[in-house]
Protein backbone atom coordinates (compact mmCIF):
# COMPACT_ATOMS: atom_id res chain seq x y z
CA UNK A 1 0.00 0.00 0.00
CA UNK A 2 1.39 3.58 -0.60
CA UNK A 3 1.91 6.27 1.43
CA UNK A 4 -1.45 7.66 0.18
CA UNK A 5 -3.34 5.30 0.19
CA UNK A 6 -2.28 4.51 3.85
CA UNK A 7 -3.13 8.15 4.81
CA UNK A 8 -6.73 7.75 2.90
CA UNK A 9 -7.23 5.21 5.57
CA UNK A 10 -5.62 6.40 8.51
CA UNK A 11 -7.38 9.80 8.44
CA UNK A 12 -10.57 8.27 9.38
CA UNK A 13 -9.40 6.00 11.98
CA UNK A 14 -7.55 8.77 13.75
CA UNK A 15 -10.79 10.89 13.60
CA UNK A 16 -12.35 8.07 15.12
CA UNK A 17 -10.09 7.86 17.95
CA UNK A 18 -10.13 11.35 18.61
CA UNK A 19 -13.99 11.34 19.03
CA UNK A 20 -14.05 8.03 21.13
CA UNK A 21 -11.61 9.77 23.31
CA UNK A 22 -13.15 13.28 23.48
CA UNK A 23 -16.48 11.73 24.04
CA UNK A 24 -15.18 9.80 26.82
CA UNK A 25 -13.20 12.70 28.64
CA UNK A 26 -16.51 14.90 28.06
CA UNK A 27 -18.36 12.36 30.19
CA UNK A 28 -15.57 12.01 32.66
CA UNK A 29 -15.18 15.82 33.41
CA UNK A 30 -18.90 17.06 32.67
CA UNK A 31 -19.93 19.40 33.62
CA UNK A 32 -17.97 22.24 32.88
CA UNK A 33 -20.03 24.88 31.91
CA UNK A 34 -23.83 25.76 32.84
CA UNK A 35 -26.14 23.38 31.81
CA UNK A 36 -29.79 24.85 30.69
CA UNK A 37 -33.10 23.01 31.84
CA UNK A 38 -35.58 24.09 29.40
CA UNK A 39 -38.97 23.81 31.80
CA UNK A 40 -42.02 23.65 28.55
CA UNK A 41 -44.27 25.82 30.97
CA UNK A 42 -44.73 29.41 32.65
CA UNK A 43 -42.80 30.33 35.70
CA UNK A 44 -44.24 29.76 38.91
CA UNK A 45 -46.15 26.74 38.09
CA UNK A 46 -45.72 22.98 39.46
CA UNK A 47 -43.25 22.01 36.57
CA UNK A 48 -41.38 25.58 37.23
CA UNK A 49 -40.99 24.60 41.18
CA UNK A 50 -40.03 21.41 40.87
CA UNK A 51 -37.23 22.21 38.57
CA UNK A 52 -35.80 25.19 40.32
CA UNK A 53 -35.69 22.47 43.59
CA UNK A 54 -34.11 19.98 41.49
CA UNK A 55 -31.37 22.55 39.94
CA UNK A 56 -30.29 24.11 43.33
CA UNK A 57 -29.74 20.44 44.41
CA UNK A 58 -28.11 19.41 41.34
CA UNK A 59 -25.80 22.96 41.91
CA UNK A 60 -24.81 21.43 45.06
CA UNK A 61 -24.04 18.31 44.32
CA UNK A 62 -22.54 18.93 40.74
CA UNK A 63 -20.65 22.01 40.55
CA UNK A 64 -21.81 23.91 37.75
CA UNK A 65 -24.99 26.07 37.53
CA UNK A 66 -28.28 24.33 36.25
CA UNK A 67 -30.07 27.62 34.20
CA UNK A 68 -33.91 27.22 34.44
CA UNK A 69 -35.10 28.57 30.77
CA UNK A 70 -38.97 28.60 31.15
CA UNK A 71 -40.34 28.10 27.12
CA UNK A 72 -44.17 27.93 27.61
CA UNK A 73 -46.61 26.89 24.63
CA UNK A 74 -48.70 24.69 22.78
CA UNK A 75 -49.21 22.39 26.00
CA UNK A 76 -45.24 21.79 26.65
CA UNK A 77 -44.62 20.82 23.15
CA UNK A 78 -42.59 24.17 22.67
CA UNK A 79 -40.12 23.48 24.77
CA UNK A 80 -40.10 19.61 23.88
CA UNK A 81 -38.94 20.60 20.30
CA UNK A 82 -36.50 23.33 21.60
CA UNK A 83 -35.07 20.32 23.26
CA UNK A 84 -34.82 17.49 20.32
CA UNK A 85 -33.58 19.97 18.35
CA UNK A 86 -30.45 21.11 20.72
CA UNK A 87 -27.13 19.69 20.86
CA UNK A 88 -26.92 16.50 22.27
CA UNK A 89 -23.93 17.13 24.35
CA UNK A 90 -25.33 16.93 28.02
CA UNK A 91 -25.90 20.95 28.35
CA UNK A 92 -29.41 21.07 27.45
CA UNK A 93 -32.18 19.11 29.54
CA UNK A 94 -35.40 19.23 29.99
CA UNK A 95 -37.48 18.95 32.95
CA UNK A 96 -41.62 18.29 32.72
CA UNK A 97 -44.44 16.41 34.21
CA UNK A 98 -45.60 14.33 31.80
CA UNK A 99 -47.86 16.62 30.38
CA UNK A 100 -46.02 17.03 27.36
CA UNK A 101 -46.98 13.41 26.84
CA UNK A 102 -50.67 13.95 26.33
CA UNK A 103 -50.29 17.40 24.61
CA UNK A 104 -47.89 14.74 21.76
CA UNK A 105 -50.55 12.30 21.69
CA UNK A 106 -53.07 14.78 21.16
CA UNK A 107 -51.92 17.21 18.70
CA UNK A 108 -49.21 14.84 16.66
CA UNK A 109 -46.61 17.15 16.22
CA UNK A 110 -44.47 17.20 13.00
CA UNK A 111 -41.27 16.03 15.00
CA UNK A 112 -41.32 12.93 17.05
CA UNK A 113 -41.15 13.74 20.85
CA UNK A 114 -40.77 10.33 22.18
CA UNK A 115 -37.95 8.74 19.77
CA UNK A 116 -35.82 12.03 19.59
CA UNK A 117 -35.58 12.00 23.65
CA UNK A 118 -33.05 10.31 25.60
CA UNK A 119 -35.03 9.78 29.16
CA UNK A 120 -33.31 10.44 32.28
CA UNK A 121 -35.21 9.75 35.32
CA UNK A 122 -38.70 10.18 36.81
CA UNK A 123 -38.00 11.81 40.17
CA UNK A 124 -41.87 12.41 41.53
CA UNK A 125 -45.11 12.29 40.82
CA UNK A 126 -48.45 14.52 41.94
CA UNK A 127 -51.66 12.43 42.46
CA UNK A 128 -54.86 13.89 41.52
CA UNK A 129 -58.14 13.92 43.80
CA UNK A 130 -61.99 14.25 42.54
CA UNK A 131 -63.14 17.10 43.95
CA UNK A 132 -66.84 18.36 44.14
CA UNK A 133 -69.08 20.99 45.54
CA UNK A 134 -70.55 20.10 48.80
CA UNK A 135 -73.99 20.82 47.39
CA UNK A 136 -73.56 17.56 45.08
CA UNK A 137 -75.57 14.73 47.16
CA UNK A 138 -72.54 12.25 47.22
CA UNK A 139 -70.12 10.92 49.40
CA UNK A 140 -68.40 8.72 47.47
CA UNK A 141 -66.77 8.00 44.04
CA UNK A 142 -69.72 5.25 43.70
CA UNK A 143 -72.25 7.55 44.78
CA UNK A 144 -70.85 9.87 41.81
CA UNK A 145 -70.88 7.15 39.17
CA UNK A 146 -74.65 6.60 40.34
CA UNK A 147 -75.56 9.84 40.41
CA UNK A 148 -73.83 10.91 37.09
CA UNK A 149 -75.83 7.63 35.59
CA UNK A 150 -78.88 8.46 36.61
CA UNK A 151 -78.18 12.00 35.52
CA UNK A 152 -76.46 11.30 31.86
CA UNK A 153 -74.97 14.59 30.66
CA UNK A 154 -75.86 16.94 33.52
CA UNK A 155 -73.03 17.38 35.96
CA UNK A 156 -70.33 19.31 34.61
CA UNK A 157 -66.38 18.75 35.41
CA UNK A 158 -63.74 21.57 34.17
CA UNK A 159 -60.41 20.69 32.86
CA UNK A 160 -57.74 22.82 31.51
CA UNK A 161 -58.08 22.37 27.84
CA UNK A 162 -58.23 19.48 25.40
CA UNK A 163 -55.31 17.22 25.98
CA UNK A 164 -54.37 18.43 29.31
CA UNK A 165 -53.87 15.44 31.99
CA UNK A 166 -56.43 16.83 33.64
CA UNK A 167 -58.81 16.35 30.80
CA UNK A 168 -57.21 12.77 29.30
CA UNK A 169 -57.26 11.73 32.95
CA UNK A 170 -60.96 12.63 33.67
CA UNK A 171 -61.88 11.21 30.33
CA UNK A 172 -60.13 8.28 31.23
CA UNK A 173 -62.41 8.12 34.77
CA UNK A 174 -65.30 8.48 33.24
CA UNK A 175 -64.66 6.04 29.95
CA UNK A 176 -64.01 2.98 32.35
CA UNK A 177 -66.74 4.17 34.99
CA UNK A 178 -68.93 4.30 31.42
CA UNK A 179 -71.10 7.81 32.73
CA UNK A 180 -71.50 10.92 30.61
CA UNK A 181 -70.19 13.78 32.20
CA UNK A 182 -69.87 17.29 30.59
CA UNK A 183 -66.71 18.54 29.47
CA UNK A 184 -66.24 22.08 30.64
CA UNK A 185 -62.62 23.48 29.09
CA UNK A 186 -60.33 26.15 31.06
CA UNK A 187 -57.41 28.40 30.22
CA UNK A 188 -55.77 26.62 33.16
CA UNK A 189 -56.24 24.99 35.84
CA UNK A 190 -56.73 27.75 38.17
CA UNK A 191 -59.71 29.29 36.50
CA UNK A 192 -61.58 26.64 37.24
CA UNK A 193 -61.73 26.33 40.56
CA UNK A 194 -63.15 29.51 41.17
CA UNK A 195 -66.15 28.32 38.63
CA UNK A 196 -66.30 24.42 41.25
CA UNK A 197 -66.26 26.80 44.38
CA UNK A 198 -69.22 29.00 43.61
CA UNK A 199 -71.18 25.41 42.06
CA UNK A 200 -71.32 26.29 38.48
CA UNK A 201 -69.44 23.05 37.34
CA UNK A 202 -70.04 20.16 39.84
CA UNK A 203 -66.63 18.50 39.94
CA UNK A 204 -63.23 18.57 38.71
CA UNK A 205 -60.30 16.31 39.08
CA UNK A 206 -57.37 18.48 40.41
CA UNK A 207 -53.97 18.87 42.28
CA UNK A 208 -54.47 18.36 46.03
CA UNK A 209 -52.83 21.34 46.90
CA UNK A 210 -55.26 22.99 45.09
CA UNK A 211 -58.06 21.84 46.83
CA UNK A 212 -57.04 20.45 50.14
CA UNK A 213 -57.38 24.09 51.95
CA UNK A 214 -60.73 24.53 50.51
CA UNK A 215 -61.79 20.29 51.50
CA UNK A 216 -60.44 21.73 54.79
CA UNK A 217 -62.64 24.46 55.18
CA UNK A 218 -65.40 22.72 53.89
CA UNK A 219 -65.89 24.48 50.54
CA UNK A 220 -64.90 21.38 48.56
CA UNK A 221 -65.99 17.52 49.16
CA UNK A 222 -62.69 14.93 48.03
CA UNK A 223 -64.28 11.81 46.94
CA UNK A 224 -61.28 9.62 45.60
CA UNK A 225 -57.42 10.40 44.86
CA UNK A 226 -56.25 9.10 41.24
CA UNK A 227 -53.54 6.82 42.39
CA UNK A 228 -53.55 3.08 43.26
CA UNK A 229 -52.19 4.19 46.85
CA UNK A 230 -53.95 6.87 49.38
CA UNK A 231 -52.04 10.39 49.53
CA UNK A 232 -50.49 10.81 52.38
CA UNK A 233 -51.94 13.97 52.70
CA UNK A 234 -55.39 12.81 52.43
CA UNK A 235 -55.40 9.29 55.12
CA UNK A 236 -59.13 9.09 54.55
CA UNK A 237 -60.13 9.58 51.04
CA UNK A 238 -59.41 6.26 49.27
CA UNK A 239 -58.54 5.28 45.66
CA UNK A 240 -60.49 6.05 42.40
CA UNK A 241 -59.67 2.36 41.74
CA UNK A 242 -61.70 0.95 44.47
CA UNK A 243 -64.63 2.55 42.60
CA UNK A 244 -63.88 2.12 39.27
CA UNK A 245 -61.17 -1.02 39.20
CA UNK A 246 -57.52 -0.76 37.46
CA UNK A 247 -57.62 2.96 37.36
CA UNK A 248 -54.66 4.76 38.01
CA UNK A 249 -53.31 8.16 36.91
CA UNK A 250 -50.72 10.80 38.05
CA UNK A 251 -48.45 13.79 37.11
CA UNK A 252 -44.97 12.62 37.40
CA UNK A 253 -42.45 15.20 36.82
CA UNK A 254 -39.08 13.70 34.94
CA UNK A 255 -36.05 14.98 33.06
CA UNK A 256 -34.99 14.09 29.96
CA UNK A 257 -32.04 15.22 26.99
CA UNK A 258 -32.24 14.95 23.29
CA UNK A 259 -31.61 11.53 21.57
CA UNK A 260 -27.63 11.40 21.31
CA UNK A 261 -26.52 12.71 24.58
CA UNK A 262 -24.01 10.63 25.17
CA UNK A 263 -24.69 7.37 27.84
CA UNK A 264 -22.48 8.07 30.60
CA UNK A 265 -23.63 11.78 30.95
CA UNK A 266 -27.02 10.28 31.19
CA UNK A 267 -26.00 7.78 33.45
CA UNK A 268 -24.56 10.44 35.79
CA UNK A 269 -27.50 12.63 35.86
CA UNK A 270 -29.46 9.74 36.75
CA UNK A 271 -27.30 8.94 39.21
CA UNK A 272 -26.92 12.75 40.45
CA UNK A 273 -30.91 13.20 40.48
CA UNK A 274 -31.44 10.02 42.67
CA UNK A 275 -29.03 11.28 45.12
CA UNK A 276 -29.96 14.41 45.51
CA UNK A 277 -34.01 13.76 45.80
CA UNK A 278 -32.86 11.44 48.97
CA UNK A 279 -32.12 14.70 51.22
CA UNK A 280 -34.13 15.75 53.89
CA UNK A 281 -34.15 19.12 52.72
CA UNK A 282 -35.66 18.13 49.00
CA UNK A 283 -38.09 15.87 50.18
CA UNK A 284 -39.65 18.68 52.65
CA UNK A 285 -39.54 21.07 50.35
CA UNK A 286 -41.36 18.65 47.91
CA UNK A 287 -44.03 17.47 50.39
CA UNK A 288 -45.09 21.46 50.65
CA UNK A 289 -45.62 20.87 46.89
CA UNK A 290 -47.66 17.57 47.14
CA UNK A 291 -45.03 15.81 45.25
CA UNK A 292 -44.10 12.07 46.16
CA UNK A 293 -40.76 11.09 45.70
CA UNK A 294 -39.65 8.65 43.80
CA UNK A 295 -36.21 7.72 41.46
CA UNK A 296 -35.37 5.39 39.46
CA UNK A 297 -33.44 4.49 36.36
CA UNK A 298 -33.40 4.90 32.84
CA UNK A 299 -35.20 1.95 31.89
CA UNK A 300 -37.90 2.70 34.17
CA UNK A 301 -38.49 6.35 32.88
CA UNK A 302 -37.81 5.07 29.35
CA UNK A 303 -40.47 2.10 29.58
CA UNK A 304 -43.21 4.91 31.89
CA UNK A 305 -42.74 7.46 28.63
CA UNK A 306 -43.60 4.97 26.32
CA UNK A 307 -46.37 3.13 28.48
CA UNK A 308 -47.94 6.47 28.93
CA UNK A 309 -47.78 7.76 25.34
CA UNK A 310 -49.60 4.85 23.77
CA UNK A 311 -51.91 4.84 26.88
CA UNK A 312 -53.12 8.04 25.77
CA UNK A 313 -52.65 8.01 22.20
CA UNK A 314 -55.49 4.89 22.62
CA UNK A 315 -57.67 6.33 24.53
CA UNK A 316 -57.76 9.52 22.33
CA UNK A 317 -58.44 7.26 19.82
CA UNK A 318 -61.25 5.54 21.61
CA UNK A 319 -62.98 8.31 23.05
CA UNK A 320 -62.29 10.05 19.73
CA UNK A 321 -61.01 13.02 21.48
CA UNK A 322 -61.20 16.46 19.79
CA UNK A 323 -59.17 19.58 20.33
CA UNK A 324 -60.64 22.74 21.52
Amino acid sequence: MNARNQWRFLVPALAACAMVFTTGTDAQTWPVRPVRVIVPFAAGGGSDLAARLLTQALFKELGQPFVVDNRPGAGALVGTKILVESVPDGYTIMVSTSSWLTSAAMSKPTFDPINNITPIVEFGYNPFVLAVHPSLPVKTTKEFIALARSRPGELAYGHSGAGSITHLATVLLTHMAKINVLAVPYKGGGAMLPDLLAGRIESILSGLVNVLPHAQSGRLRLLGVSTAQRARELPDVPPLADAVPGYSVASWFGAVAPRGTPAPIVERLNAAINKVIKTPEFRKTAAIEGMTVTGGTTENINKLVRDDYARWSRLIREANIKGD
